[in-house]
C-alpha cells in the first residue's frame, strides 16, 4: 500500500528513517549503488519529500503500528 511520508528521524544507528502516515516507519538510506536516495542526505531534500508515497510492506503484510520518536525529533539535520 502506498503511503505518504509525514516525517523523519534517526535510528540508533544514525540511518534516516521515514514516517509514514500510517503509523509504521520504513529506513530510507543512501547506499548506492543499492539503494540511491540522494535527497535523504540533505534537510532540504528530506523536506521535499515530503508527502511522497512509499510502498508500505508493513501495510500490506497488516503489521502493528511502529513506535513513533516525540515530536521534537521528527527532523533532526
Amino acid at each position: 500500500m502506498q503511503q505518504p511520508i509525514t516525517g523523519y528521524h534517526r535510528d540508533n544507528e544514525d540511518h534516516w528513517v521515514a514516517q509514514l502516515a500510517c503509523g509504521h516507519n520504513q529506513h530510507v538510506r543512501h547506499d548506492p549503488p543499492w539503494q540511491n536516495r540522494p535527497w535523504v542526505t540533505t534537510p532540504e531534500g528530506r523536506a521535499e519529500m515530503l508527502g511522497f508515497k512509499l510502498q508500505c510492506k508493513k501495510c500490506d503484510e497488516g503489521a502493528p503500528l511502529d513506535e513513533q520518536p516525540p515530536s521534537q525529533s521528527r527532523e533532526s539535520n
